[in-house]
């Protein structure tokens, strides 16, 4: 039986991760999504890893979603003739696009002019995930003088972050491009975009997309935060990405900040997935540390739909017992008294539209009647949405005919999805309804279901009945 419980998992697959037999094991374990990290591995190696979790799929009977994560544009200096420099604090130190002279101690290449065409005088550069920090004095179209805050040792090719500026820079590279088809040719769930600054990059992925997957909107930047309402509203779903949110911002902000995300996902009812270093000490131990525990428990409190493994699942020793260790923190959490409480309290008032009020609607009628499941007949998944926006207190069951809104809606809070024919009229939507709950084992003859759906059947967005049944 795998693990029953209401948040999902997004486990990251790798070299440690890459068999049948280790997969299956992460899908017994509780994950339900796996991510394929575009910035490792070749397009053979995703390949295989995404046909191995197909096999599971069939073999389980149960909808698997796949997420492709895109690596974005990396920011990056040149190199040094003499090996690694050290800066040191109140020094300067230019930065210019003359990448054919290696650097020294007292400058190196960046070649990339978007950077110098944005910043100014008194903007921060971060080097190497921040260990080290410039601050621009002077800058031209092709140099930057700075001054060193914070020195450190320095060596080829790391990575340049720009805080609380918007680079002239499109998230899409011509690699992701080539990555987005090839993933997409492959069948694909959901797309994560990074570096993400504004709600025209979530577009200009979608205009590529083309309703071939959902999107997922990294949210890793300060940008990105200052536009989080517009960039909510456009895209599909939002990951919090604090490792990348933590080099560009303080790190006391960050769990502020991701319950500020969760919060505007949930009031959007969006699929929101916490995401980095979650039990990052598992990489190279067999149980977590307790502070990870709590990481993880607060999440699930928040209200987050999913909770994401990195280089636990992907690269590290234990991949299996995290994914297991997750799910348990997971389901604890869940049961405790006050879990629900806090749920409850962090609800927002849902928008004025019929799907909604159909949701709000059944979420008190699901407490009234203590009715063992709801169901919600959903062709794009829309339906399902809105039910796990309430965060209701029984499980949700949503069915469709439709394989790739199964697939998607296994990253959804809550959401349990069954494939199944369309149904005709209300009658036979019962008697499915009915019966799935039964096969389900989510209730027992006698029990009442909710049930949610769009007449006419099979068209998306129209989400207008809320029927009471009874379990036969």
């Amino acid at each position: 039986m795998r693990p029953r419980k209401r948040a999902k998992i997004v486990a990251t697959l790798g070299p440690s991760s890459d068999d049948r037999q280790t997969i299956q094991a992460l899908f017994d374990g509780g994950a339900d999504v796996f991510r394929l990290n575009f910035s490792h591995g070749s397009h053979e190696d995703h390949r295989r890893r995404l046909e191995i979790i197909r096999e599971v799929e069939l073999a389980s009977g149960r909808p698997i979603g796949v997420l492709l994560d895109l690596q974005g544009p990396k920011l990056r200096i040149g190199t040094f003739a003499r090996g690694p420099v050290r800066l040191v604090e109140g020094e300067r130190f230019r930065l210019d696009l003359d990448a054919r002279s290696p650097g020294d101690t007292a400058r190196v290449a960046l070649p990339h002019p978007e950077i110098f065409a944005a910043v100014a005088p008194g903007a921060e550069l971060l080097l190497d995930d921040g260990r080290l920090r410039l601050r621009v004095e002077a800058c031209g179209a092709d140099f930057a003088e700075t001054r060193v805050i914070d020195g450190g040792a320095l060596s080829d090719r790391k990575g340049v972050n720009v805080p609380n500026v918007v680079l002239p820079l499109s998230a899409l590279t011509e690699k992701d491009r080539d990555d987005l088809e090839f993933g997409l040719g492959l069948g694909v769930d959901w797309v994560a975009l990074s570096f993400v600054q504004r709600p025209a990059d979530i577009e200009e992925l979608r205009a590529l997309v083309a309703g071939r997957a959902g999107i997922v909107a990294k949210m890793e930047k300060p940008s990105a935060i200052a536009s989080l309402d517009a960039i909510v509203e456009v895209t599909d779903a939002v990951m919090v990405a604090r490792g990348d949110l933590g080099v560009e911002m303080p790190a006391e902000l960050v769990p502020s900040l991701q319950k500020r995300i969760v919060a505007a996902c949930r009031r959007a009812g969006k699929p929101v997935i916490v995401a980095t270093q979650m039990l990052e000490s598992m990489v190279n131990a067999p149980v977590p540390t307790r502070a990870e525990a709590s990481d993880v428990a607060t999440a699930i409190y928040e209200g987050a739909d999913a909770v994401m493994l990195s280089a636990e699942s992907a690269s590290g020793s234990y991949p299996v017992q995290a994914v297991q260790i997750m799910s348990r923190i997971i389901e604890q959490t869940e049961k405790d008294p006050s879990y629900r409480d806090l749920i409850d309290a962090s609800r927002s008032e849902p928008p004025s539209s019929a799907a909604d009020a159909i949701g709000f609607a059944m979420r008190h009628v699901t407490t009234l009647l203590a009715a063992a499941a709801t169901v919600a007949y959903t062709s794009s998944g829309y339906s399902a949405l809105r039910m796990a926006r309430e965060r209701p207190r029984a499980p949700i069951v949503g069915i469709t005919p439709s394989r790739a809104t199964a697939r998607r809606l296994a990253l959804v809070w809550g959401v349990r999805a069954v494939l199944s024919h369309d149904v005709a009229d209300i009658p036979e939507m019962t008697e499915v309804a009915t019966r799935t709950v039964l096969q389900e084992g989510l209730g027992a003859a006698g029990q009442t279901i909710v049930i949610s759906a769009g007449i006419p059947f099979g068209t998306p967005g129209t989400t207008n009945v809320l029927r009471i049944a009874q379990i036969e």
